[in-house]
């Protein structure tokens, strides 16, 4: 059972959530809800990029026992921030960015232990798309050990539209694939930089790929070639660390 405090439940009690402008994970409608409500509930959540699930209303007495009206919105445990409004704050602020956009991990604990590293590392902030990824809850930031308070994640409805602003402000894109003949330590990270990292059994979509100005292998030597998502991260992150430093500069 989700902790009580992470949900707000009932017509009412939701859509003066979203007029407030809090921040919310996700919005569960239940399939039987009247259409006219569904639709207004929906519109406005797309307003603020909150994503909106059609359920069983059996999903929704699963979480609560209250008097849900067929609506339940998921509280979100950080504040989210969009791309378009981070990237300038941080040329501004006289950074040399260091974005990591997650494409399908929908693992919690893989997702907690690369925002752990990312913000050991200083990277600027974690870039997650609004459907098929992990949701950033209270057990998000356990996981990460923290780390979530302090390192701005951006949830974006459309993670393409993402990356080509990011390519189009100035990073280089660079993705993972075990196709690619770039060993990871033969890219050059010393510039502003977005790292892809893609779900384990998926990858990076097509569509990611295809906006990646470099693609990066890291060798495996055994038998399964098989790295978790957040061991990978880790590497491709701190070779960026590295490669910074012996740059001469700061990491952050």
């Amino acid at each position: 059972m989700i902790d009580k405090t992470q949900y707000i439940y009932g017509i009412h009690a939701v859509q003066e959530a979203i007029d407030a402008g809090k921040d919310l994970d996700k919005i569960l409608l239940s399939k039987t809800l009247n259409a006219d409500t569904a639709q207004e509930i929906t519109e406005r959540a797309r307003e603020l990029r909150v994503p909106v699930q059609r359920v069983p209303v059996q999903k929704i007495d699963r979480i609560t026992r209250g008097n849900h009206q067929g609506v339940l919105a998921l509280l979100a445990a950080v504040t989210y921030y969009r791309v378009e409004d981070i990237v300038p704050q941080l040329f501004e602020g006289g950074e040399n960015p260091f974005i990591v956009v997650l494409d399908g991990v929908t693992d919690v604990r893989n997702f907690g232990a690369v925002a752990r590293t990312c913000e050991c590392a200083g990277v600027s902030a974690i870039v997650i798309p609004d459907r098929e990824s992990v949701s950033v809850n209270a057990d998000a930031v356990k996981t990460s050990a923290g780390a979530l308070n302090y390192l701005p994640v951006c949830r974006e409805h459309n993670l393409v539209r993402a990356v080509k602003l990011l390519r189009d402000s100035g990073f280089k894109i660079v993705g993972t694939s075990d196709k690619s003949h770039t060993v990871y330590t033969q890219a050059d990270f010393t510039g502003p930089v977005a790292v892809v990292l893609g779900a384990e059994d998926q990858g990076i979509s097509p569509e990611i790929m295809k906006l990646c100005d470099t693609q990066v292998l890291i060798p495996e030597f055994g038998h399964i070639n098989s790295l978790n998502v957040s061991v990978a991260g880790g590497i491709i992150i701190y070779e960026v660390v590295r490669q910074r430093l012996v740059d001469g500069q700061s990491v952050n």
